[in-house]
């Protein structure tokens, strides 16, 4: 239960001891998203483009699991590393609480406003029809969701990255194995379609959360459920949670604004945006993956006065992102077609779509030092700056610069 390691070990072992485990986890999760999308696809070109129109409130119910998330473990980690026990203890409470009651209010909220939402983009009625039956079934574990997030940026804090990577692993494992046979209907299980890849999300996220709930009861966490309520704890975590939910939704605002945008112009772009944003994930969830080992590491070394360690674990994150980045950037240089070829046969969407990608990649690199500062920034509970960055970046130009 003692977390000191956290500030002696040597900086690059102990980034990486925190950062590759999650690194494994989110190369599985984005090997989900991309399998998933794939027998989507081989549904029909619909079910693809209904899957692209969800994606962004889907995202949505992410961010403020993750966003909310990111505000539990960076109060966690500052308290440990200051050495304040209770504190810590009523932070995590106070965060699953939260965390309870945000799924309740996306279930409601979410599944309420789709049938308008996706008639913003499209009239024709089989993608209508797909988006909210898969809605519908993904959004019910919106619950799920929120509160298995909450357990992950709690393992997270006080280091238990081993334990966090086979979480995430086994319900994303559990969905790339279920999507087949619910999709198309293997052995006993009859052919669900668009209906079966939700339920294969929703039960992959539902073993993951009882993953986290076996193992903080197998071995308890250095953290204890604690009846206290604070006002100023509670206020310290959404300061950091709003901003970081604010941050990663600007991303969903983006994605809908380009749909708009596309759609006058056919559904073949948005299906490839919807493609584009299912391939940039085997990037970015790698790489937020070292940010997520960064992010407590940080915390904790900021809240025990080490400046020296927390300047040199941002740079540490910031090469090895940039790495992550400039792989991305030659495969989509030089392989674009391959790639768009796993999600359609379409000659036409295909060359447009490599033409994209090829573009896109150029500014992949550069985005390494935007996605670590906001991630830094968030570590030492800094969520307005964090979101100030995010804000230049997607609001200020590429939205205008996309209209």
């Amino acid at each position: 239960m003692e977390q000191t390691y956290m500030k002696e070990k040597p900086i690059l072992p102990l980034l990486l001891s925190m950062a590759l485990p999650m690194v494994l986890s989110m190369m599985v999760n984005s090997l989900y998203n991309i399998i998933d999308s794939y027998f989507v696809a081989k549904i029909n070109e619909n079910a693809m483009t209904a899957l692209s129109l969800v994606f962004p409130v889907q995202n949505l119910i992410t961010a403020v699991g993750v966003g909310f998330g990111i505000g539990i473990n960076a109060t966690i980690a500052y308290f440990l590393g200051a050495q304040k026990q209770e504190e810590a203890d009523t932070s995590a409470t106070l965060g699953i609480a939260c965390s309870f009651l945000h799924g309740v209010i996306l279930t409601i909220g979410t599944i309420t406003i789709m049938p308008a939402f996706l008639s913003m983009f499209t009239k024709e009625q089989e993608i209508l029809s797909m988006g909210i039956t898969y809605s519908r079934i993904t959004f019910g574990f919106s619950v799920i969701i929120s509160l298995g997030v909450a357990y992950e940026k709690i393992f997270q804090s006080v280091g238990r990255m081993k334990t966090t990577m086979f979480c995430m692993m086994s319900g994303c494992i559990l969905n790339i194995i279920l999507d087949p046979i619910m999709i198309f209907g293997i052995g006993p299980v009859p052919q669900m379609g668009i209906r079966g890849a939700a339920w294969a999300t929703g039960l992959g996220q539902l073993l993951t959360l009882a993953a986290y709930l076996f193992f903080a009861w197998i071995r308890p966490l250095p953290i204890r459920i604690s009846l206290k309520f604070d006002l100023i704890l509670l206020k310290k975590i959404y300061a950091v949670g709003i901003p970081a939910t604010l941050n990663m939704a600007l991303s969903s605002l983006l994605i809908s604004s380009l749909n708009a945008i596309l759609a006058v112009y056919g559904q073949m772009y948005v299906m490839i945006l919807g493609v584009y944003y299912k391939l940039q994930t085997f990037l970015y969830l790698p790489a937020n993956g070292i940010i997520q080992g960064m992010r407590p590491l940080i915390g904790y070394n900021y809240g025990a006065g080490e400046q020296k360690r927390v300047h040199k674990l941002y740079s540490y994150t910031l090469y090895l992102s940039a790495g992550i980045m400039l792989t991305g950037t030659l495969l989509c240089m030089f392989i674009p077609g391959t790639l768009l070829g796993l999600f359609t046969t379409n000659p036409q969407t295909i060359t447009a779509g490599s033409t994209a990608l090829r573009i896109i990649s150029l500014g992949f690199i550069v985005s390494s030092v935007s996605i670590t500062s906001s991630g830094a920034l968030e570590g030492l509970g800094k969520g307005i700056p964090s979101l100030m960055i995010s804000l230049c970046r997607y609001a200020i130009l590429i939205l205008p610069l996309a209209f």
